[in-house]
């Protein structure tokens, strides 16, 4: 039963976003790795260049399902639960840490044996994407980083942050639902209601939780500690060698074109795309264009 939901909920969502595409679902696999169990979806065609997207935080890797349906012909798709989200599991220590999601991504990328594969990410997605990058971009065949960059736009940060929070736990679905709804009504509630099933899960007092690890937003100064770090990296951006891209949504709240386009230019190979109709999460908003404009930038540098 939750194939056939999971299959009409691909076809529909496929539908409205405009992508014509054979409806399939994913694998859903898991690799354990000192001590840290990642959960990744694997849309087939092994053989084919890799491509590994990175979700936000408070997301999870079916964020990407209509991109990866779009692309999955061409190339093969590879989505990862960041740890404390979706699937994979929490971090016994909260070591949320750029380092530790740099980790994984390393260990992710020895297992699948991943070579001049291609690394997209979006927002935290985006910060982890480019942190591998800064240290093993001669792994790379490209880096696309999505609505992420040094200069985030802090309303809009915190406009996530607090409708992350005030989602820890409810009542009911239809509450987040709603919730939801008000925090981007661009969204089909059609769609919506499945895709937060991914986010949410129901406990035994029949409360709804966030799946993902709250712990990661609670520690500022840590937080802080990072962003510094992370701006100092991306000020070196040139050392990355690989073709990279930056898009930006037209709607985004978090990250201006002006910026987008600057942040372009500090790579050494630097490349700069917007999608139109889409705030800040560009692959939900707008997937059928991101997959477009995904298509074309490794066509021109592959």
């Amino acid at each position: 039963m939750a194939s056939t939901e999971e299959l009409e909920h691909l076809a529909l969502a496929a539908k409205i976003s405009g992508v014509e595409a054979e409806i399939v679902l994913p694998k859903s696999l898991e690799i354990t790795i000192s001590r840290m169990r990642l959960h990744y979806l694997d849309w087939g065609t092994a053989g084919r260049r890799p491509i590994v997207f990175l979700h936000g935080a408070a997301l999870n890797a079916h964020t990407w399902d209509v991109v990866c349906l779009a692309l999955r012909q061409q190339y093969h798709c590879l989505a990862v639960d960041h740890r404390g989200h979706g699937e994979s599991a929490w971090s016994e220590d909260a070591d949320y840490s750029g380092d530790a999601h740099r980790g994984d991504l390393e260990a992710f990328a020895d297992h699948l044996n991943l070579d001049q594969f291609v690394l997209v990410g979006h927002s935290m997605g985006g910060f982890n994407a480019f942190n591998y990058a800064f240290h093993h971009s001669h792994r790379l065949a490209a880096l696309v980083l999505v609505d992420a960059g040094p200069t985030m736009l802090v309303k809009g940060a915190r406009r996530i942050v607090d409708f992350v929070n005030e989602t820890a736990e409810l009542d009911s679905f239809e509450e987040i639902l709603r919730k939801a709804m008000e925090f981007n009504p661009r969204r089909d509630p059609r769609l919506l209601r499945r895709s937060l099933l991914h986010n949410f899960r129901q406990k035994p007092s029949g409360k709804w939780v966030r799946k993902n690890d709250l712990r990661m937003w609670h520690d500022i100064r840590k937080r802080e500690h990072e962003r510094e770090r992370l701006t100092e990296r991306f000020g070196q951006a040139k050392q990355v060698s690989c073709p990279t891209l930056i898009v930006q949504g037209s709607l985004s709240d978090i990250f201006t074109s002006e910026d987008a386009q600057k942040l372009a230019t500090q790579f050494s190979d630097g490349h700069y795309a917007q999608v139109g109709e889409a705030g800040h999460t560009v692959q939900g908003d707008n997937p059928r264009v991101f997959a477009q404009v995904l298509s074309e930038f490794l066509d021109k540098v592959l």
